[in-house]
């Protein structure tokens, strides 16, 4: 009997070992997967802030929390399944599915570089909670429409990194993922619009030293936000251009990975730094990848939105009343 109960309670630490390992292993997927995503999680990070602009100070805490919420329902409820049963049943269309989403970010990111240089700051519409309390409803509504884009290459490019693993695997890995990324994002921008708040509490203290620190933090703002667009655009380029040159590998156009490839490998035996040198030229290789994709895109996009305004002027025009005697006379 004794034995039994030893050997029993061996089985029980042997699963609780394997369960461990197995957790782990979970761990360890799921934060190899969110770092491939890096470059959408900072560019949301980035986004998502001019949502709460002109709030007063109580409201935007749960306007965020809204959003996060339906981020993370965007996730899981929407997102993650159609991924599992396209993962599961035809992967080579994930594969497709992510190239289309890495030429979006390559759009995405080109499009605010083009917007900077011409001088354009008007890219995105002044938030409508400014406008007043009864414009808050629709102010998350828009966000979560936004959000539902980037979380969808979160996921999709998270999804290609553990696509291997077996379903269950995936699916639990997967979800790990829309949370951790969720709280992260959500969390990261919480902190940046209660930063002036904190800011301006420290600069009413009495001690000189909180309020230099507090001043300090006030006036960081502008510059945390321009950094963290800076960073979103470059990685956006970067980890768009990556994609597509890895997944016309995957499906059998060569040439690109192997002239990247090539070309890392040429610097990587440099002693001492070739591995950064060799990081460093797939980086800006991708990048410049990305943005050449990206602007044609944007070329393409402006090419047919200007199409289709003019259209939409010349049947303005010639339904008017110029236009309907024109048609009479006739």
């Amino acid at each position: 009997m004794a034995g039994g109960l030893a050997g029993l309670l061996d089985d029980v630490a042997a699963l609780a070992k394997l369960a461990a390992a197995s957790i782990d292993d979970v761990g360890a997927a799921a934060g190899r997967a969110s770092m491939k995503a890096a470059g959408v999680i900072v560019d949301d990070a980035a986004v998502t802030p001019q949502y709460v602009q002109g709030l007063a100070a109580k409201r935007e805490l749960p306007i965020i929390r809204k959003i996060a919420t339906g981020s993370l329902r965007n996730k899981l409820l929407f997102i993650l399944p159609m991924a599992l049963l396209l993962s599961e049943f035809v992967p080579k269309l994930v594969e497709v599915i992510l190239m289309f989403g890495g030429t979006f970010l390559c759009y995405e990111g080109a499009h605010k570089i083009i917007h900077a240089i011409k001088g354009d700051d008007h890219d995105h519409d002044e938030p409508s909670v400014v406008k007043g309390p009864e414009a808050e409803a629709d102010t998350v509504a828009g966000a979560i429409r936004t959000d539902f884009i980037l979380s969808a290459e979160i996921m999709v490019i998270s999804l290609k990194e553990v696509i291997d693993e077996g379903f269950f695997s995936r699916a639990v890995i997967m979800v790990v993922v829309a949370v951790l990324i969720t709280v992260v994002i959500y969390g990261v921008v919480a902190l940046i619009v209660k930063m002036d708040d904190v800011g301006l509490a420290l600069v009413q203290r009495d001690a000189e030293s909180s309020q230099r620190f507090g001043l300090l933090m006030v006036r960081s703002m502008p510059r945390v936000l321009l950094v963290l667009t800076v960073v979103g655009t470059a990685a956006m380029l970067w980890v768009g251009g990556h994609i597509l040159i890895v997944g016309a590998h995957e499906l059998g156009w060569d040439w690109p990975y192997d002239l990247v490839h090539d070309v890392e490998e040429g610097v990587s035996d440099i002693g001492g730094i070739g591995g950064v040198l060799g990081w460093l030229a797939n980086t800006a290789l991708s990048a410049v990848l990305g943005f050449v994709v990206g602007a044609t895109a944007a070329t393409v996009v402006d090419r047919v939105k200007r199409g289709a305004h003019r259209v939409g002027d010349h049947a303005d025009h010639a339904s008017g009343p110029d236009g309907a005697e024109e048609a009479g006379a006739h």
